[in-house]
């Protein structure tokens, strides 16, 4: 069985004071993609790029306490990319690919539009830029999984209040498509969905720090794993952890009935 989790710690500093670490090792994940670090490499501790037993892998933004994205595997990849070509958005830590045989696992930040228009428009930007990458991988007859915060609720059940969120940045009618588009056209398949088609309110994995939108579960499902026919029919399990808050986002788990190559590093 593979176990690959994904999480947005919101600052992977504040995610460690919080207990993250010790919750992560128990749960034996063989793969672990992380969004917004919000550090450099100097920031971070010996603890954190090197966790017990894990092989640690980062892309830090260029922009002090912004962005950034982390892979963690229990084994080496063979091979680790972490830039898409792309200047304005490798800058900015948004990409890491790990390749083990015929997998790719790969964690993904999407930029956030609510803070202005110009961020609306430069998210807008990174899904253009996105979606051929993404297409082109699926058709690459690898195996795929994107373990992303996507920044998009893609359907009315993925959010509470979807009525009065048509306009803001997260549910717009544009970024909604798009995923739609990844998910009809684009050859990818919404895991979490794959083995719970119907779920509402237990399968939000972020929740604004404004108003109790945590204490009431005004949540919103933005972590996605997102990946090729193949392992998307391998998925057994899927769970949102909330016992404990390590972020404003909570960690999302699926095993795969899968084994990964053995390591031929050596």
């Amino acid at each position: 069985m593979l176990r690959i989790i994904t999480c947005n710690l919101n600052g992977i500093r504040s995610a460690w004071r919080k207990g993250f670490l010790p919750w992560l090792l128990a749960q034996k994940a063989d793969v672990v993609c992380l969004q917004e670090l919000k550090a450099q490499a100097a920031d971070l501790t010996d603890e954190m790029s090197a966790p017990d037993g894990l092989h640690t892998y980062y892309r830090c933004a260029d922009r002090r306490g912004y962005s950034g994205v982390g892979l963690w595997c229990r084994r080496k990849p063979d091979r680790v990319i972490d830039v898409l070509e792309s200047a304005e958005f490798d800058r900015e830590g948004r990409y890491l690919r790990a390749d083990f045989g015929p997998l790719s696992v790969i964690s993904l930040y999407l930029p956030s539009g609510s803070s202005s228009e110009q961020r609306q428009e430069a998210k807008f930007r990174f899904m253009e830029f996105m979606y051929p990458h993404l297409v082109g991988l699926a058709n690459s007859g690898r195996e795929l999984v994107v373990c992303a915060d996507w920044n998009i609720a893609h359907r009315e059940i993925d959010l509470k209040n979807w009525r009065s969120n048509g306009r803001n940045s997260g549910f717009l009618p544009e970024e909604r498509a798009w995923v739609s588009r990844l998910l009809e056209a684009g050859g990818w398949h919404d895991v979490y969905r794959k083995l719970h088609p119907d779920s509402t309110e237990e399968s939000y994995t972020w929740w604004s720090n404004r108003g109790q939108a945590w204490a009431k579960n005004v949540g919103w499902r933005l972590d996605y794993q997102l990946a090729s026919a193949g392992m998307a029919d391998k998925a057994r399990r899927a769970a949102v952890y909330k016992a404990q808050r390590f972020s404003d986002h909570a960690p999302l788990t699926i095993d795969y009935d899968y084994a990964l190559p053995a390591d031929n590093s050596d």
